[in-house]
């Protein structure tokens, strides 16, 4: 099973949700050989619960993931953490929708919940938790406590990082998990369907739960794919973001 384990539905943190968007993602996705991807949207994304609330109405729900014209979307959100940096959290709907409920008192920028209380509390879901983009210069998470960021299940090998700092930062990565005993997994961190097939991640076997996901990865029975186009795939959706952006605000 080819999977994205890092993408977003809406273009940007402000606008709302849009099903026809979220559509053509689908669709990007599908066309680029993904069988599944992971939706981790940033918590404190606009109307976060309506977005999950058109889903629910609209596409089928089996395991932890939406049936979307073939391709499974499983669940999840992009969390940040007081002390800088992003947790990807995977797994049931409605266990996302429990932690989000919990983590609303830490939606502001000057008040979000620390890293050891994010784990603490995802302890008690049977989720996937992935560090993002773990090198990246504005929210890294190099200064964690070690012994905290082993109990993460692994760590994002992250298309905008890879087109920003060059390949080479794949094996920085790598070698930043190898430390803390953890896999390298990838994520296209995908707001726009042109980066999807950026990377990838090519699974053993064909996984209907964020669990089951969870155990291929620590296994290892997968391969972490990079697309040799992945500069103009991540250039071009920046090009075209920045564009619709631009366009909805003269709009």
């Amino acid at each position: 099973m080819n999977i994205d384990l890092h993408t977003h539905g809406k273009l940007a943190k402000k606008t709302d949700f849009s099903m026809d968007y979220f559509l053509s993602m689908t669709r990007e996705a599908k066309e680029n050989d993904l069988q599944a991807v992971a939706l981790t949207e940033h918590f404190n994304t606009r109307n976060f619960f309506d977005m999950l609330d058109q889903l629910d109405r609209e596409f089928e729900y089996n395991g932890d993931h939406y049936v979307v014209s073939g391709l499974k979307v499983f669940s999840g959100m992009e969390v940040d953490v007081a002390e800088v940096g992003h947790i990807l959290v995977i797994g049931n709907r409605a266990d996302i929708r429990d932690l989000r409920g919990q983590l609303e008192p830490y939606s502001g920028k000057d008040s979000f919940i620390p890293f050891k209380e994010l784990l603490d509390r995802t302890d008690n879901y049977d989720v996937l938790r992935i560090g993002a983009h773990p090198m990246r210069e504005s929210t890294p998470l190099t200064h964690h406590d070690p012994l905290q960021l082993q109990r993460l299940d692994a760590l994002d090998v992250n298309a905008k990082d890879l087109f920003q700092y060059g390949f080479g930062m794949e094996g920085e990565v790598r070698r930043f998990a190898d430390q803390l005993g953890l896999p390298a997994c990838a994520g296209s961190d995908s707001h726009q369907p042109l980066q999807f097939g950026s990377v990838y991640n090519q699974l053993q076997a064909d996984c209907d739960t964020a669990a089951q996901i969870r155990d291929e990865i620590r296994a290892g029975r997968y391969s972490l794919e990079i697309s040799q186009c992945l500069n103009v795939k991540v250039k071009a959706a920046q090009m075209m973001k920045e564009l619709l952006k631009k366009s909805m605000v003269v709009a």
